[in-house]
């Protein structure tokens, strides 16, 4: 077999239970009858490719049709690739790079100027433009003792919502919220049913079914929580795992918080994939109490339409900078381009101007929802400035008041 031996195509829906098994295969999963028959059902709605040597499929790739939030409160198609799979027996033959060309060229053809993931190998990603376009944390409290506070937690009354009619109370409340941060997943009624509050959770068996704890009426923060008792010995205390938190501001954020670490019987909140910049870390008086035990990319985001998605966000102060693009995967995207933009304007166009800063895909990406600085990327020494302060000046144009999240995997 050789490269050209292998066609990439786009797999139809016939092909399906094939490409399902393929994934299974290369991912070491043998997933339930339930959520076989789920992915089947999804798939049916997905940008799907396929690479196909002779009759055999050899490698498959698919997409959601997501929408994620930009700065400004903007909102662009960002497919979300999953379900990325070669067979082990063509590994290393350029199967992997037909794909994701075919997936790029498909997403700009579309309207969609990013694409996104979550990557199972970082080190596969960068090479294909992929750069973490947000990162998250994983917060862990102490809960043997009442959650120490520098403000006063929101009075208003706490109420628990049946998993039920969760979807129609807490989902235009996350809509409204989520403009407020880049890089927030847009959620279908699907997704709030069948990723956020499935009754069964498929990692960890032990977990209870979805709680939903509500503040206020109208409503001013959620959390969404399972519980897992601390078994049979006495001495080991529960655990209230956080899926998802929104509020208003500080205060209602406390109220949740308070209520978390004060459910009977358990002795530890943890809380994945929290925004690196969460109040939680301000307010709480001891932070011994609260911890950061780990902090990683999230989102991984790839610009497929580098003027697109540039003239999509918002500009916090003005800037006129010569770029170089580096981008071996998408030629169209490569070369030196006068960048203007103010809160007022925006123009991209090419230039024969020497360039004032180069960044590759891979580190545009991670830029332009704010997770990084285009600065730390020079003291890196993977981008290059060539005129004095370019960083900064695009680093101030590029200035979000919170930093860009993302909590839902896929």
């Amino acid at each position: 077999m050789n490269a050209r031996s292998v066609q990439i195509r786009e797999l139809p829906e016939s092909d399906i239970e094939r490409a399902l098994a393929l994934a299974y295969l290369v991912f070491h999963e043998s997933p339930a009858d339930d959520r076989r028959k789920h992915h089947r059902e999804t798939l049916a709605g997905f940008l799907r490719i396929g690479a196909y040597d002779g009759d055999d499929l050899v490698g498959f790739a698919a997409a959601h049709p997501f929408s994620v939030s930009v700065p400004g409160g903007g909102e662009l198609s960002c497919p979300g690739l999953t379900f990325v799979s070669v067979a082990p027996t063509h590994r290393r033959r350029g199967v992997l790079s037909g794909m994701m060309a075919e997936l790029f060229a498909r997403c700009a053809g579309q309207g969609a100027p990013l694409v996104a993931l979550w990557a199972s190998e970082a080190s596969i990603y960068g090479r294909f433009g992929f750069g973490p376009g947000t990162y998250g944390a994983t917060v862990e409290i102490d809960s043997r003792r009442p959650l120490a506070l520098r403000l006063a937690p929101d009075s208003r009354p706490l109420r628990l919502v049946d998993p039920e009619s969760a979807p129609a109370l807490l989902a235009p409340y996350f809509e409204e919220t989520r403009a407020h941060r880049a890089g927030r997943l847009a959620r279908t009624e699907a997704w709030w049913r069948e990723e956020l509050l499935v009754e069964k959770d498929e990692g960890d068996s032990g977990m209870s079914p979805p709680r939903i704890v509500a503040l206020g009426d109208p409503l001013a923060g959620y959390a969404i929580y399972r519980t897992k008792s601390g078994g049979e010995d006495t001495h080991t205390a529960g655990l209230v795992r956080v899926d998802d938190l929104e509020a208003d501001g500080p205060e209602e954020a406390a109220a949740l918080w308070s209520y978390l670490t004060a459910i009977d019987l358990t002795g530890k909140v943890r809380a994945w994939g929290r925004p690196v910049d969460d109040s939680l870390l301000l307010f709480a008086a001891d932070r011994d109490q609260v911890r950061v035990t780990e902090s990683s990319p999230s989102l991984w985001v790839r610009l497929v339409d580098v003027r697109a998605a540039l003239a999509a966000r918002s500009w916090a102060a003005p800037v006129d900078v010569a770029l170089a693009i580096r981008d071996e995967q998408v030629p169209a995207n490569a070369g030196t381009f006068r960048l203007i933009a103010s809160p007022d304007g925006f123009s991209y166009a090419p230039t024969s101007d020497a360039p004032d800063l180069t960044l590759e895909a891979r580190d545009l990406a991670t830029v332009y929802m704010g997770a990084t600085s285009v600065r730390s990327l020079v003291r890196a020494g993977v981008a290059g400035e060539h005129k004095q302060d370019a960083a900064s000046m695009l680093d101030a144009a590029l200035y979000t008041d919170l930093l860009p999240h993302t909590v839902d995997g896929f």
